[in-house]
């Protein structure tokens, strides 16, 4: 077949149909196979009540994103608070849908992500009630259901979250039985308890028979490494990962006092002497997720988090002073992204990916791609779907492909004005290097 050669009039196409066609290893989520359990009911029988697959209308309609919306058009004073949270999941999502997206347009990009989902399976997103969308889901088998999306999102590589001080995930791996053998799941071991409140991990951490002090010391700081090591080789994860505030500093300031300089002090030390050597040894990068400022808004619980300005000077340092590790990064602030995108090219320890969380807004996916590819060419992860609910796969990526993909474009008109010949396989190149290779290769320096 002869190469396509790209033009002004077909640069469009030939782009959206490459990353189309790419399948997409997506390298942070918060999703799992169905060995985890899951809690919608469906065909397959067994509910597990605290199972960790989530997937459905219900699950989708109630996820945290829209929970914070709906509170804005019903605020509490209205329904409170404590009444919405002793509604079951069911009545929470018919009350959502009701008020999002039969009493108002459903304009904002949850609420478009839950109608994407419906047509992407061939329901009709203007049904008045969400039975026919039931009817359809509790005839699903759960292993079915995840080869469907994952064939319609595009996506062949799952990478979870673990958090490995969470009880309900940690007793499954621990039962063997949970372990995910479905080959396309990667673990990550998710560790902020031991950086962020050393001496609640410590505390946990000696109930589960390992010798440290609520205060680091030289026996403790070898056996956090000898659980570090043990949950890596029991999950066979690819990277660790931390979730940390916009106030975290690297290194912590010599003035520093007060309770909390000694949690973020001990914190610290377990960084520099139990996290970042166990990461040298194996060859694993460390995930940072940066600017997340937690339950500003309690009685909203997970839909009450917010965002906070970070410290980018914070990622230098630590890609300055540990040369010999590698640090996947990514921050929710956009007044971060330049700053963070500068130092990207200073430092080939540092893999910036991803619009997280409340950047997974298509005006903001394409701006902050954009200013990559200006300043970093291909040599970045554009995006990842934290997706929590299994359906989430349908929107998050489709509506993240048109956004590169308009970038991408643009950038590709830019290098045609200067006669440069480009072709339809140099395309398909990019295409794997922003959606896999970037991810793979960095994972396996």
């Amino acid at each position: 077949m002869d190469e396509i050669n790209l033009t002004l009039e077909n640069v469009e196409s030939v782009v959206q149909h490459a990353l189309l066609h790419q399948p997409i290893t997506d390298m942070h989520t918060h999703l799992y196979p169905p060995t985890f359990g899951t809690p919608v009911p469906n065909r397959a029988g067994h509910v597990d009540a605290d199972g960790l697959m989530l997937w459905g209308i219900d699950q989708t309609l109630t996820y945290h994103y829209l929970v914070a919306e709906v509170f804005r058009v019903v605020p509490a004073t209205q329904l409170p608070f404590d009444t919405f949270w002793k509604m079951t999941v069911a009545q929470q999502a018919d009350h959502i849908w009701q008020t999002l997206f039969i009493e108002r347009t459903p304009i904002s990009e949850a609420c478009r992500g839950v109608l994407t989902v419906l047509e992407r399976l061939g329901l009709d997103p203007n049904e008045k009630s969400l039975d026919t969308y039931r009817r359809f889901f509790n005839q699903q088998d759960p292993d079915d259901y995840l080869n469907r999306v994952m064939e319609l999102a595009g996506v062949n590589s799952i990478t979870m979250t673990n958090p490995v001080f969470d009880d309900n995930e940690r007793q499954r791996w621990l039962g063997g039985a949970n372990h995910p053998v479905d080959s396309r799941f990667k673990a990550v071991l998710r560790i902020d308890a031991i950086l962020r409140d050393y001496p609640m991990a410590a505390r946990r951490l000696h109930e589960w028979g390992y010798g440290v002090q609520p205060q680091p010391d030289a026996r403790g700081i070898a056996e956090v490494q000898r659980f570090l090591r043990e949950w890596l080789d029991r999950q066979q994860a690819i990277y660790m990962a931390v979730s940390l505030p916009p106030e975290w500093t690297y290194p912590i300031s010599p003035a520093a006092a007060g309770s909390a300089a000694t949690a973020a002090n001990a914190g610290q030390t377990m960084l520099e002497q139990a996290v970042l050597p166990v990461c040298r040894e194996r060859k694993l990068p460390l995930g940072l997720m940066i600017g997340a400022r937690l339950r500003v808004q309690a009685q909203l619980r997970e839909a009450g988090d917010m965002v906070g300005r970070a410290d980018v000077l914070a990622v230098v340092n630590l890609c300055l002073r540990h040369p010999d590790n590698k640090f996947l990064v990514t921050m929710l602030s956009r007044e971060n992204q330049h700053e963070l995108c500068v130092a990207a090219r200073k430092f080939g320890n540092l893999m910036i990916f991803g619009c997280w969380w409340f950047l997974n807004n298509p005006s903001l996916i394409e701006e902050i791609t954009r200013m990559r590819l200006e300043l970093l060419g291909t040599s970045f992860i554009p995006q990842h779907s934290d997706a929590r609910v299994l359906d989430q796969l349908l929107y998050k990526w489709p509506h993240s492909r048109e956004c590169i993909g308009r970038a991408l474009a643009d950038k590709y008109r830019d290098l045609l004005g200067t006669g440069l010949r480009l072709t339809q396989a140099q395309v398909q190149r990019d295409a794997r290097l922003l959606l896999v290779e970037n991810f793979q290769d960095f994972l396996s320096r």
